[in-house]
């Protein structure tokens, strides 16, 4: 390479890292891959160190990403919060921890935890009160949003005992919470990270107690901390922190069966074999109740840490270890609109062929107009794609540019020419009678998750609404299925089987048949609310909604504003209540029957359970808890003085710990099913 390309090239990887890290911390809508920029980042350190005279004194290899803003007081840490160097395979760890035991001088033992893939907080206590909360800023400089953090429950602000320290933690929104909060809020976050530092930024206290955001702490610091990362975190614990009880430690040198004894959720062993702690967490993260992006090594002896020291990047006494999203590139042939059951448009790009995780990837989902102009993505550009959580197909950035002009929205519907409106971020179609949304909503009601009803796939619906068979949701329940005789493809066995399956939907209960009608911002997690609530037959839910008053919904915790006033407002509609009233003539349940199983023994009665860990018979795990509010037992979803029994499995995090300290009845999926009398 000849000089003048070095410069250059040094100079754009810089323009675009710096341009990278504002993305991330301050706008927490990243435009690249976790992947992508590591590319890149590593490529310069690459090149500055084969040409050390050609570094830029403001380059992003002198400094960690930046979430500073405005918005919230400055404070100056009195710790260094610094990024993490990378490896992306086990050979690079044990060449890692070979180095660093040489550096150290002593055989070290390693810790291995998950790294959260959330916000950063440092908090600072005083004589046991938390005095402030610091985002990770600069890594010198972070922004105060102590009111903020305060609202978290997870947060302690009193410590069991007056210790003044600071611990640095993640903040996250667990993954159960992200998709129907992301949609009250238009789809504007990728993922939970995001979501969870947009939260956090908010200058009202008041609306981010309404996210039910979470932390886990991860480090402590304080001047009588000098053994073990070990002890430091047993002493958070004491002190009232959280910990991610998923944690691994290995020595070839150290004794770590004390450890093992005292912590039955923890993992030990010599170093080789973190290698296949490493590919169980690959494996089960998938199943994890939040988000990780990869695990954290860390030398477990704080003496040697304070040997080893600092970069001015990163200490020497941790690395991480990065997951890869699966990625491919391709080009895009077409960008079209695709029009869902409540009229908003979608831009989906139509790409040559990818071959991503086993899977062949055509479509590409662009979310909104905003997301577009981001990538200044037109027909034609060469994309990168990545499977979001490994599975959701996603344009992450642009390699190159074919296109004249940047792709924009149509002015009209692509299904029946209405106009489009632009409402948020998001472009609606706004015509009741869009063939389109139409559809989309017959596509709903009788998918799985909703009605279930088999044998009524998307082409047999579509099938049948060409045909005038059916147009609206009451018509599933009336048109005649043997109509379809002769029709290519509807031989009696087919017609038989789309017999039963309608026949076999009308047993659903009231909360699927609630949840199924399509109503934005009325899903399970609402319906559930709704019943949970007292409102357990359509007819006490029309009648409040008669009278016109929110305030009844806003009050039910977790309902909020917006997702009361869309309530009321879809079920005035003449045309919901029209199908209300043909699913009710057909026979489907408008009341919630909490006798659904009279023969079922109520075992459960003044019980309290919570659930944790993965199991054989209950997937997802929350149908274990249905069992138990059949039994006329309560459910909640966190361990407290009030909770009775715990089921317990494979993967437990600290609600197990919780219980143990607690003394509360723990019981494993064997127990459960005996004790609850499933067959």
């Amino acid at each position: 390479m000849d000089r003048e390309r070095i410069i250059k090239e040094i100079a754009e990887l810089s323009e675009k890292l710096n341009r990278y890290q504002y993305e991330y911390y301050v706008l927490s809508r990243p435009s690249v891959s976790d992947a992508e920029y590591d590319r890149l980042f590593d490529r310069l350190v690459a090149l500055e160190k084969q040409y050390p005279d050609l570094a830029q004194p403001d380059s992003p290899t002198q400094k960690v990403g930046s979430d500073l803003s405005q918005t919230f007081p400055e404070f100056t840490h009195t710790i260094p919060v610094l990024s993490l160097d990378k490896a992306y395979t086990f050979s690079e760890i044990k060449e890692w921890i070979v180095k660093t035991e040489k550096n150290a001088k002593e055989a070290l033992s390693f810790v291995v935890e998950e790294k959260i893939d959330g916000a950063s907080i440092v908090l600072y206590y005083k004589d046991g009160l938390l005095v402030r909360a610091v985002t990770r800023g600069n890594g010198f400089v972070g922004n105060d949003i102590t009111g903020n953090v305060k609202t978290i429950r997870a947060v302690p602000l009193k410590l069991h005992e007056p210790y003044t320290l600071t611990v640095r933690g993640e903040i996250f929104l667990p993954k159960k919470y992200f998709s129907e909060i992301n949609a009250k809020l238009d789809g504007l976050y990728a993922n939970p990270r995001n979501l969870a530092s947009g939260t956090l930024r908010r200058v009202k206290s008041s609306e981010v107690s309404l996210v039910p955001l979470d932390i886990f702490i991860y480090e402590g610091f304080a001047g009588d901390f000098t053994s073990t990362h070990i002890e430091i975190l047993e002493t958070c614990e004491k002190l009232g922190f959280k910990l991610n009880n998923t944690l691994g430690i290995f020595s070839n040198a150290k004794d770590l069966s004390g450890i093992a004894k005292n912590h039955p959720t923890w993992s030990t062993g010599r170093i080789d074999d973190i290698k296949s702690f490493i590919e169980h967490e690959t494996e089960k993260r998938k199943d994890l109740e939040y988000e990780i992006d990869g695990l954290v090594i860390k030398v477990n002896e704080i003496p040697s840490r304070d040997i080893l020291g600092y970069t001015g990047h990163h200490p020497r006494w941790a690395i991480a270890f990065k997951f890869e999203s699966p990625e491919g590139v391709t080009k895009v042939k077409k960008i079209e609109v695709q029009i869902g059951r409540t009229g908003r448009a979608t831009p989906v790009a139509r790409v040559e062929p990818v071959h991503i995780s086993g899977s062949v990837i055509t479509n590409v989902t662009l979310h909104n107009q905003e997301y577009i102009d981001m990538l200044e993505l037109g027909e034609g550009d060469v994309i990168v794609v990545s499977k979001r959580g490994d599975v959701i197909p996603s344009c992450e950035y642009v390699v190159e540019h074919y296109a004249e002009h940047i792709w924009k929205f149509p002015v009209q519907c692509p299904s029946c020419s209405a106009n489009l409106e632009k409402i948020g971020a998001h472009h609606f179609c706004t015509n009741d009678h869009c063939e389109a949304k139409i559809l989309g909503r017959l596509f709903f009601f009788a998918g799985k998750g909703q009605m279930d009803i088999e044998n009524l796939g998307p082409e047999t619906i579509y099938f049948l609404y060409k045909k005038n068979l059916v147009k609206n949701l009451c018509d599933i329940y009336t048109f005649q299925p043997d109509a379809l005789t002769g029709e290519q493809g509807f031989g009696e066995k087919k017609i038989q089987l789309i017999k039963q399956g309608i026949e076999k939907s009308k047993q659903q209960p009231y909360k699927i048949v609630l949840q199924s009608l399509g109503i934005p911002d009325l899903g399970p997690k609402a319906s559930e609310l709704l019943i949970d609530a007292g409102y357990t037959s359509m007819d006490k839910l029309l009648a409040m909604v008669d009278a016109g008053d929110p305030s009844p919904l806003v009050s039910i915790p977790g309902i909020g504003d917006k997702t009361a006033q869309t309530i009321i407002n879809e079920l005035s509609k003449p045309q919901i209540r029209n199908h209300i009233a043909g699913l009710r003539k057909a026979g489907l349940n408008f009341k919630a029957k909490k006798e659904e199983q009279p023969d079922v023994e109520q075992v459960c009665i003044g019980q309290a359970w919570c659930v944790t860990g993965s199991f054989e018979r209950f997937k997802p795990r929350e149908l274990s808890m249905e069992e138990v509010k059949k039994r006329g037992g309560n459910v909640t979803s966190s361990v407290s003085s009030k909770t009775t029994h715990l089921l317990a499995g494979p993967g437990a995090g600290s609600k197990l710990q919780k219980a143990q300290e607690l003394g509360i009845k723990i019981v494993n999926e064997a127990e459960f099913i005996e004790m609850l009398k499933l067959e």
